[in-house]
């Protein structure tokens, strides 16, 4: 157990445990943001990381479909899909 004092705490850190959270932000991960950017010409700079984390392959669950789905097209098999 991971000493949550809610089950809401508990299910956020199971979902954490999935994730690949990262600290810093390589560079060539942050220059191919950059590229997703400048081509959909939409979402910001940490909707075009979290695209860019994704690929290749993945599926972002997000209440952002918007400006997330403005990125994927430009990105390797990222899917997006609406919670």
């Amino acid at each position: 157990m991971c000493g949550c004092s809610t089950p809401w705490r508990h299910t956020v850190n199971r979902l954490l445990e999935t994730c690949a959270v990262s600290e810093e932000l390589p560079v060539p991960l942050a220059r191919r943001a950059a590229e997703l950017g400048r081509r959909a010409r939409r979402g910001s700079a940490v909707d075009a990381i979290v695209v860019t984390s994704a690929e290749p392959g993945r599926v972002i669950l997000s209440g952002d479909v918007e400006d997330l789905g403005a990125l994927a097209p430009y990105a390797n098999g990222v899917r997006i899909e609406r919670v």
